[in-house]
């Protein structure tokens, strides 16, 4: 007969959003062990399998703490309980939970004056007297903070009054072996139930395996990043339904390295709590922050081949996006193939077009050089070096909805936007700058044959002043270069051959050049002003800096606004990637552009 051995939760910490699919061990009739389902659809010798999922409901309402959502409010920030915008982010679990995150919270403080006038004098005041003194408030005891609630408005927590008469209530939410919370589930604890029925008369038989989880959590979710605009007003500037600035005639373009699933794994990531580094919560975290953006063109990497078949492509393709991807080669292959990552770049099909699309596979480019320049014994070691299973892909597009009001060419305007992924490994310098010379002879290429305006994006692994950075936006290498010492195989000589002919530009370093009048300070603040780059794209534990770039040719192109960048001093580096609202351990970057009236013919 049918029987349950044991069930258990891969994450006992349930999030709103997030489906949970217990894992349901059984004993099927001739003694074998499964986890396949025996739904009442298909019993097996008269038996299946009967879930329910209820909530554990009571009297005593639990609040969550938006900074660590696995714990119990206790405090209240009163500045954000008043403004509906703010509440999700106002709870917090202690008053060190507080002022650690006072440097990350104060920004909404700040985002909140700038658009309540009014209100702003006030902030300053309390934000004049520092974290220190903040510090200082928060460490009488509770009931001196209860205090708070008595005088003027303050801007420290106050205790979250709870009231607990007792009771507990089962009320059925699921009927399911999959369950997905919901809001109404926030705080509370859900109870699976497993019980083997049969199927004649719908009876249970013998008792139901059972197992609780923890109180459900609210999706954390990131604080909003404004698009700044960079070159000024503009007469044809308007403000779209989300309040930002956008030219007629403009476009925006997103780069982002969503991390995949098989890259987050807690060996790596030993810091962020599981739950944070599950794909469930990851994905609906990525999708809504994705979507959210509504840029025009999307240039995702570390895409696997699985995620973007079954998630990304028909979900972008229900807000208006086309979907083109290009996997990783198989020559570095390790588990399933449908779980080897990839680029994927969507676009609006209101706004653009497809023209052609080019796959570009460094692996191909490694064995025609090996071929080519590297002896024969030596080959295998050139090989072993080179490959590396890293691609790009480049696709032309045409625009939709015209570059200026008038184009006296008259002709279609086109764009050509690459996304790539370039080695991770740190040490082969050498393969890191070919790859990145590869793909821009590419590109040239394709410049020769029409004019273009040219995007680059993606994550290069490679800091600002490296030498693949300082190729793409100065078209060649100081034959001095440090990086160029890392050669074995001599592919980088003669160091002259490494050069380029389009006009590359980096766009964020718009936030760097004089433009008056713009109040941009904040912005250069977390800029590197050595190299016109941000201070960090990417961000773990052991490693804050920047290697995701959006390039673009400067003389077809011209930037007008960014995306604003993350405040260091902001991350909570023990907790997440960054922190539990970020679903990667990169930062998203996102660029609106202009294409420049057609003069050169």
């Amino acid at each position: 007969m049918l029987s349950v051995i044991r069930v258990h939760l891969p994450s006992e910490i349930p999030i709103v959003g997030c489906e949970l699919t217990p894992y349901v061990l059984v004993r099927r009739p001739d003694k074998t062990a499964a986890t396949d389902d025996v739904p009442e659809s298909a019993p097996l010798e008269g038996y299946f399998l009967r879930y329910r999922w209820y909530r554990v409901q009571s009297d005593k309402k639990v609040t969550i703490c938006s900074v660590h959502p696995t714990e119990q409010a206790t405090l209240q920030c009163v500045f954000c309980s008043k403004r509906r915008a703010l509440v999700a982010k106002s709870y917090h679990c202690s008053p060190k939970c507080f002022t650690d995150a006072w440097q990350h919270h104060k920004t909404l403080h700040e985002r909140a004056a700038a658009e309540n006038g009014n209100e702003e004098d006030e902030l300053s005041r309390f934000n004049s007297t520092g974290s220190g003194a903040l510090a200082s408030t928060l460490s009488g005891s509770m009931s001196n903070l209860t205090l708070a609630n008595n005088g003027p408005t303050p801007f420290y927590p106050s205790s979250i009054a709870q009231k607990n008469n007792g009771g507990e209530t089962l009320i059925e939410v699921g009927g399911c072996k999959t369950y997905t919370p919901t809001a109404d589930d926030i705080g509370y604890v859900l109870k699976f139930e497993c019980v083997v029925a049969n199927a004649e008369t719908k009876q249970s038989v013998g008792h139901p395996s059972t197992i609780l989880t923890s109180r459900v959590i609210p999706a954390p979710s990131p604080s909003p990043r404004r698009l700044i605009p960079v070159n000024g007003a503009d007469v044809m500037s308007h403000m779209d339904q989300d309040g930002r600035i956008q030219s007629a005639g403009s476009f925006t373009m997103l780069s982002y390295n969503i991390l995949s699933d098989t890259s987050a794994s807690s060996d790596l990531y030993s810091y962020c709590p599981p739950w944070a580094l599950s794909w469930p919560y990851r994905r609906q975290n990525l999708l809504r922050e994705i979507v959210g953006y509504r840029a025009d063109v999307v240039c995702l990497q570390e895409v696997q081949s699985d995620h973007f078949h079954e998630i990304f492509a028909p979900e972008l393709d229900k807000h208006g996006y086309q979907a083109l991807y290009k996997r990783k080669t198989n020559e570095v292959l390790s588990g399933s193939t449908s779980a080897i990552d990839g680029c994927a770049t969507f676009f609006r099909r209101d706004r653009f077009s497809h023209v052609k699309k080019y796959d570009v596979e460094f692996n191909k480019a490694a064995q025609s050089l090996t071929e080519a320049i590297i002896p024969h014994t030596q080959k295998r070691t050139a090989l072993n070096r080179l490959v590396k299973d890293n691609i790009a892909l480049i696709v032309v597009l045409e625009s939709k909805f015209g570059n200026q009001p008038t184009d006296p060419s008259g002709k279609r305007q086109l764009i050509c936007v690459a996304n790539t992924h370039v080695n991770v490994q740190q040490e082969l310098k050498d393969v890191k700058l070919w790859q990145v010379h590869t793909l821009l002879k590419g590109l040239e290429k394709i410049a020769a044959s029409a004019d273009i305006p040219m995007l680059v994006c993606g994550d290069f692994n490679t800091l600002p002043g490296s030498a693949p950075h300082t190729l793409l936006v100065r078209g060649k290498v100081d034959p001095l270069h440090p990086d160029l010492l890392v050669d074995p195989l001599g592919i980088l000589r003669p160091h002259t051959k490494l050069t380029h002919q389009l006009p590359l530009v980096s766009a964020y370093s718009s936030f760097v050049r004089p433009v008056m009048g713009l109040g941009l300070d904040q912005h250069r603040r977390r800029m590197d002003l050595n190299t016109n780059e941000p201070l960090f794209t990417n961000c773990t534990r052991e490693f804050i800096g920047t290697h995701d770039y959006i390039f673009y040719t400067a003389d077809t192109l011209m930037v007008e606004s960014l995306l604003e960048l993350l405040d260091e001093d902001g991350l909570r580096k023990d907790t997440a990637l960054p922190s539990p609202e970020w679903s990667s351990n990169h930062i998203a970057l996102l660029a609106e552009f202009r294409c420049m009236p057609r003069t050169r013919r």
